[in-house]
């Protein structure tokens, strides 16, 4: 084990972590206006409707495969009768399939931002920065699984990425296995890492957000013209604006 092995799979792991949980918190804490994808919509649509479900489902796959492929341990899937050639045929095959969607959707995405003038206008230096890294990321995962298709990929990743990846969380990483799993695995995991520490200050953070206050807001505002407020409490939402007749 060297000094640059510790550096890149012990200590940049847990500061990209730390980045992504307290730049989340602090982004929520000190810029709930910009916590938001700032929806270019408006501007143009026909490309946006091709590109933003190919790449939203797209990755919603991957981040599903990712999930399986990193948290969940050989010998669980071993245990419940599934083999491992059955396991990397659904895993080459979902991911390539979920891979090319979302290069796709990316591609088309980053196109339209690029030669719309009003949505390029809106890019900011934090999205440029974003996609750049993002493609990286999923190019270099999608080289692994194309190096796996074609029977070249020497590393099995369930042997080095994956424990490693789930020994950070039990604070014991092993930079070892990283060193064993290969170039192309570890690119993909560095760019990752840088991903995720850029992650709190990019239109990513609109993952996260969930419009559950749709659900309890009032279904109409408006004000009232009774100078009495009545015995009852008003209802979250129905409070008075202003007092006195209008």
């Amino acid at each position: 084990m060297n000094a640059l092995d510790v550096v890149l799979w012990v200590i940049l792991p847990y500061i990209s972590l730390a980045v992504f949980v307290v730049g989340h918190y602090w982004r929520y804490r000190y810029d709930k206006f910009g916590w938001t994808t700032r929806s270019t919509q408006l501007y143009e649509r026909r490309l946006l409707r091709w590109g933003s479900p190919l790449f939203h489902f797209g990755i919603l796959f991957v981040l599903l495969g990712h999930v399986m492929g990193l948290g969940i341990p050989k010998s669980w899937t071993d245990a419940v009768g599934l083999s491992e050639q059955t396991y990397h045929a659904l895993a080459i095959g979902v991911g390539a399939i979920a891979g090319i969607g979302t290069l796709a959707g990316l591609a088309i995405l980053i196109y339209r931002r690029r030669t719309v003038g009003p949505v390029f206008s809106a890019t900011t230096k934090n999205d440029k920065l974003m996609y750049v890294v993002l493609t990286a990321t999923i190019l270099f995962g999608m080289s692994n699984t194309v190096l796996g298709v074609l029977g070249h990929e020497g590393v099995d990743y369930r042997d080095t990425v994956s424990p490693w990846f789930r020994s950070i969380f039990y604070f014991s990483p092993d930079p070892e296995l990283m060193r064993e799993a290969g170039l192309g695995f570890q690119l993909h995991a560095l760019s990752a890492l840088v991903l995720f520490a850029i992650w709190p200050f990019t239109r990513l953070v609109h993952v996260f957000s969930a419009p559950l206050g749709y659900f309890t807001r009032p279904y109409i505002v408006y004000r009232s013209r009774d100078t009495e407020l009545g015995n009852r409490a008003a209802p979250r939402g129905w409070d008075r604006v202003g007092g006195g007749r209008r």
